[in-house]
């Protein structure tokens, strides 16, 4: 006899109220990284950086679409594996996330924020790894995130460079 998603542990309302958990849990670390870039525009406008430097105004929507995709990456694991190895990970690469904004705008540590980034790559690849195990669709949902915070990463590294 097949079972619907509303006859396992992780079906029905539950999984509604999951996605809203992991909704609000990327929306924490967005709040996080808005309260840290408070003149984060004037700031980005006044330090050197390479001529291959988006403007200012393309970070909002950019990481507003990303942020999205990684919710939903998380919630689609979890409605298959609940919580595990695999949502560990996607934690811990939030976390780090919500941490390089204060490092670079807050603390104007571009070297600091360049090693936590390359720790924030690093998780973002365990993640991908591990979520590919449990749902390709969720694993693809990463990939655009891990792609732009390569070119942060790259950004960070020619700014730290630039201003050193």
């Amino acid at each position: 006899m097949r079972t619907s998603a509303s006859d396992t542990p992780r079906g029905g309302a539950r999984q509604w109220w999951a996605l809203a958990g992991f909704a609000a849990a990327v929306t924490a670390a967005a709040v996080i990284g808005n309260l840290a870039a408070v003149g984060a525009a004037d700031e980005y406008r006044s330090i050197e950086q390479p001529a291959w430097a988006p403007p200012s105004w393309l970070f909002g929507p950019v990481w507003t679409v990303l942020y999205v995709t990684v919710a939903l990456a998380g919630w689609l694991v979890w409605r298959r594996v609940g919580f595990g190895p695999a949502v560990l990970a996607w934690a811990v690469q939030l976390v780090l996330n919500a941490a390089w904004t204060p490092l670079f705008f807050g603390a104007g540590q571009y070297g600091l924020a360049f090693a936590e980034i390359v720790l924030l790559w690093l998780a973002i690849g365990v993640t991908v790894l591990l979520f590919r195990r449990v749902s390709t669709a969720a694993a693809a949902l990463l990939l655009p995130y891990w792609a732009w915070v390569t070119f942060a990463a790259a950004l960070n590294y020619s700014i730290w460079r630039l201003n050193g």
